[in-house]
């Protein structure tokens, strides 16, 4: 069994999900009453956004680097960061990390190539909907991804930052958001939902529309995770 580290925080309420469900995930494949043994460095998430904000990617870089290297002095293994907004700059931090990690983008688009789905819109922080981190791996396979609006994506940004990263979910915001994925379902003929924000399950979880599948990141890199830690 391997020591997984969790780069979390980012935020915090999606940080204690991966920390259940990592737990609920290995007990249904071990089942001997062990539990792994994981590893968690929280970080700030508003210096995140600081960085993320000022467009600084070598300072994010730098600010996501450490706590792995602190991760891999107490042991860790292999290693994840709990949120997909940080991926932006998942190349810089893997190839200064001495452990490999485990990325949200490869998990989600394995999952979608599994699935057959062709086209699939992405939601997540503008930082996310607006990057290229998420399309490069995607259009790799040959899958297609559609963002919303750029009214519908300021909305969803504001929310993502201004709520769901602090703990509030409020059912006015399920209700716009599930107002642009079924727009988008109408007008883009999508396939899917990538919930490429770990807060947004969160929020959305149990609302999918009747024949539209939710991607949902935070299970899918969980599995992932309980994968690279008993392989």
């Amino acid at each position: 069994m391997k020591t997984l580290g969790i780069v979390g925080g980012i935020g915090p309420e999606s940080t204690i999900e991966y920390y259940r469900f990592i737990l609920d995930s290995y007990r249904t494949r071990v089942t001997d009453g062990s539990a792994p043994h994981l590893l968690i460095d929280s970080v700030d998430v508003n210096r995140g956004i600081a960085m993320l904000e000022a467009n600084d990617r070598a300072a994010l870089a730098d600010y996501l680097s450490s706590p792995v290297e602190r991760l891999v002095r107490a042991g860790a293994e292999v290693g994840l960061i709990a949120a997909n907004t940080p991926h932006i700059v998942f190349d810089e931090v893997q190839q200064r990390s001495a452990i490999p990690l485990l990325s949200i983008v490869e998990a989600a688009c394995a999952q979608a190539g599994a699935m057959g789905l062709q086209r699939l819109a992405l939601l997540g922080t503008g930082f996310t909907m607006r990057g290229r981190f998420y399309p490069e791996v995607f259009s790799r396979a040959g899958i297609e991804l559609v963002t919303p609006s750029e009214e519908e994506k300021a909305l969803i940004h504001e929310k993502y930052i201004g709520e769901l990263l602090k703990n509030d979910f409020l059912p006015e915001t399920r209700l716009a958001i599930s107002g642009i994925i079924e727009r988008m379902r109408q007008e883009n003929r999508i396939e899917a939902v990538v919930l490429a924000g770990t807060e947004l399950p969160l929020l959305l979880r149990g609302a999918e529309p009747a024949g539209l599948p939710f991607l949902d990141t935070t299970l899918i890199h969980v599995a992932a995770a309980v994968d690279a830690i008993l392989s």
